[in-house]
């Protein structure tokens, strides 16, 4: 199981809390008492271990009494700092043709890294500028992305030096990304990871007046709100005529 997938975590708290337990009787007290060696933690942390514990319980002891009553600590607000089109452009400079593309495809889809390396040739419409992704889950609902013309030129460019039989259009791993984009950053002095380039993406979108429900739409997070949840086309035409209005540019 890939490591940078929920369960992958989940699996690993919930065997962290069983090494802790021992030969101690598994009850709501030494439940509360584990969860107190997270205190000192950050208060996401500390969610994300409990969360793993309710979940235990519940569905694989279905024993939900065991962690009835504990409550999620209020979560830190981090305030999202974009990194500047000036950043962006030094390491799309310090990239190789096929990081240029992926560089161009995080800030314009919307798209997580999972997302992006799973893609095979058979999910890109360079005609429409259109992503399909076939893989949808209960927190991660995007089933279509767009990308813009400037997009376009730059991945047309880094497919016409293809020339294995991989059906992925970018073969890569997950890690070798990270490295790469903590390798050219130290380079060229700007320490950006992919998630900057998605929060760049949100921050612009938002900036062009794109409302918040397509910008989620786009990032395939699930609507919180009635109106995005029961009042709003999310159709593929509508998207993309919301998505091309609001004129999106990363370099040019």
């Amino acid at each position: 199981m890939h490591k940078g997938n929920t369960a992958y975590h989940r699996s690993m708290d919930v065997k962290r809390f069983l090494v802790w337990l021992k030969n101690r009787p598994l009850t709501k007290e030494s439940i509360r008492e584990y969860l107190e060696t997270y205190r000192s933690k950050s208060p996401n942390t500390y969610s994300k271990v409990l969360c793993s514990l309710r979940i235990f319980c519940r569905e694989f002891l279905q024993a939900p009494h065991l962690v009835k009553g504990f409550r999620f600590p209020q979560k830190e607000f981090n305030p999202i700092i974009a990194p500047t089109r000036e950043d962006i452009q030094r390491l799309f400079d310090g990239f190789d043709l096929k990081y240029k593309a992926l560089l161009f495809m995080y800030c314009t889809t919307g798209l997580r890294t999972s997302e992006l390396l799973a893609l095979t040739f058979d999910d890109i419409d360079l005609e429409k500028r259109m992503v399909i992704l076939r893989k949808r889950s209960r927190t991660k609902t995007t089933w279509v992305a767009f990308f813009t013309l400037e997009t376009k030129k730059v991945l047309v460019r880094y497919l016409t030096t293809r020339n294995d039989t991989d059906n992925r259009l970018f073969p890569m791993k997950r890690r070798s990304v990270a490295k790469m984009f903590k390798k050219i950053g130290r380079y060229v002095g700007v320490h950006l990871t992919p998630k900057n380039l998605r929060n760049w993406f949100c921050c612009e979108m938002g900036e062009l007046g794109v409302p918040d429900r397509y910008i989620d739409a786009f990032c395939g997070r699930v609507p919180k709100s009635v109106l995005a949840r029961h009042y709003t086309d999310y159709s593929p035409e509508r998207l993309k005529r919301i998505y091309d209005k609001a004129d999106l540019k990363v370099l040019s």
